[in-house]
């Protein structure tokens, strides 16, 4: 993760944001005492369990919704950060390769949804491990519990992912392992955790259903329509990469719209986000055809180099473009309008991939 108190530039992804406060609305019955109680016993009134209300089994059903996607959108980002490293230059960082949350980490109603759904408690939990990451190969699992990190105790409770990161972002920067202590199955287990070199970009899953994808030089977010447009993993590889290319490139400084993309990314990444701020262009000018095409040739080599097939990538931004035209005002091609310029760039950089496979040469743009 890019924050500090996401463990590192990828290593958590907030799918809620935290700013946003929401309240829990708990419904409790007691049970009737006997009708005739003998005079020698007392009669007391037991809370039943709390009633799951619409609001919280809405809350459940949401909740549950966005970890899928946002764990796919992890799942499939592995490979182009780690594989990448070199690629992004001065941006690659050393990272935990793992994201761990709390109940905490969700606010109002989505923190029982939280314990619910996830079994989250004020422990600090691992959430997800980056395939091909250092954690993945020292066998860190989903469900272990942070218990402390080179004998340091990690923290618990509301502010556990922040406090946390004071405690692990040095140890993470400076040193090539990290020492983990875990609970898993009730028992406390000791790893080796080797820190993993990737593209340090923080990727983040928008909750709304316009297609389309947005970089502010920081991080990556795609929208859940996108997600759901793309459905295959390759298709979900090229939106990321090419937005991953364009932070690599320093389109948004360049394009002075690093503040206008953050400030959508920031919406869209909250639980209830204001949709009218997506009406017409939400501000958002034109990618210049030759900043684009540099983005789909660099992003291209990178899919490539992460393992996916870059086979697909002419008929899937085609298909974009048919189905969501420049006139649709708050989709991908109205913010990337040069389609025939950048589908030219796509065949030359596809063939030219092609081509050093097929004689192993080094894939390097």
């Amino acid at each position: 993760m890019n924050k500090m108190n996401k463990f590192g530039t990828l290593s958590v992804v907030p799918l809620i944001a935290a700013s946003v406060l929401l309240s829990a609305c708990s419904t409790f019955q007691s049970q009737p005492s006997s009708p005739e109680p003998a005079p020698s016993v007392v009669s007391t009134a037991t809370e039943a369990p709390p009633q799951v209300t619409a609001k919280m089994a809405a809350a459940r059903q949401q909740l549950s919704q966005m970890v899928a996607l946002q764990d796919r959108l992890y799942r499939v980002a592995g490979p182009l950060l780690i594989n990448n490293a070199d690629l992004c230059r001065t941006q690659a960082r050393n990272l935990l390769g793992f994201t761990a949350k709390n109940k905490y980490s969700y606010p109002g109603e989505f923190s029982d949804a939280a314990a619910a759904v996830l079994n989250y408690s004020d422990r600090l939990e691992v959430a997800t491990v980056l395939a091909g990451s250092g954690a993945a190969r020292a066998g860190l699992r989903k469900g272990d519990i942070l218990i402390a990190a080179d004998g340091k105790l990690l923290p618990v409770g509301v502010n556990a992912e922040t406090e946390a990161a004071a405690v692990l972002g040095p140890l993470v920067g400076n040193n090539k392992f990290l020492n983990l202590t875990v609970q898993r199955g009730g028992a406390n287990q000791q790893l080796r955790v080797p820190v993993t070199r990737a593209c340090a970009f923080k990727i983040d899953i928008g909750n709304s259903d316009n297609v389309n994808a947005y970089s502010d030089g920081q991080r990556v977010m795609i929208t859940r329509g996108m997600v759901n447009f793309a459905q295959s993993d390759d298709a979900i590889a090229y939106v990321l990469a090419k937005d991953i290319a364009h932070n690599v490139l320093g389109h948004a400084a360049t394009t002075k719209q690093a503040y206008t993309v953050g400030g959508i990314i920031d919406n869209l990444i909250a639980v209830r986000p204001d949709l009218s701020m997506l009406i017409g262009t939400a501000g958002v000018k034109p990618m210049p055809q030759e900043l684009d095409a540099a983005a789909d040739n660099l992003s291209l080599y990178m899919v490539a180099r992460a393992g996916y097939n870059v086979a697909g990538a002419r008929a899937f931004w085609q298909r974009l473009s048919t189905q969501y035209p420049a006139s649709v005002l708050n989709g991908y091609t109205a913010n990337h309008p040069a389609v025939s310029y950048r589908l030219s760039v796509i065949d030359k950089t596809v063939s030219a991939i092609r081509s050093k496979q097929a004689s192993s040469q080094p894939l390097l743009p």
